[in-house]
């Protein structure tokens, strides 16, 4: 676990020199667990995110900044999803089928296009930076 957040912290680091290269695009950095341990710890970390944000259903969207749309779909039983977007343009979306799926999409910056699609006992997180 934490050569993932390792991975995603030096990815993210990457953003501005990526940023200067062109004029728009998006750096995608997905974590998915590799065993039934981080794939426990990861749920935990969207329940403590969603225990912080004082969200109180299995699925969520929060959308700071102007012009961004998002769309849930869960069909089963403990489904979590987080949608958080934060700045301008974003598109993103979370489907859930079965059950016992849990994600979060976080995108920042502008001009993001995230799509997550599980199909039953799957986690993972994205994280998308825009310019």
């Amino acid at each position: 676990m934490k050569t993932l957040i390792l991975s995603a912290v030096l990815a993210a680091s990457m953003i501005p020199a990526a940023a200067q290269a062109g004029a728009g695009g998006q750096v995608s950095i997905s974590v998915q667990p590799q065993n039934a341990q981080e794939a426990q710890m990861m749920r935990l970390g969207l329940a403590l995110f969603a225990l912080h944000q004082d969200i109180d259903a299995n699925g969520h969207v929060t959308q700071n900044g102007i012009g961004n749309a998002a769309g849930l779909y869960q069909g089963g039983p403990n489904n979590q999803a987080i949608i958080h977007q934060e700045g301008c343009n974003h598109t993103g979306t979370i489907s859930q089928h079965n059950g016992n799926n849990a994600a979060g999409l976080f995108q920042f910056g502008c001009n993001t296009n995230g799509h997550i699609a599980q199909n039953g006992n799957q986690t993972g997180l994205t994280f998308q930076f825009g310019w």
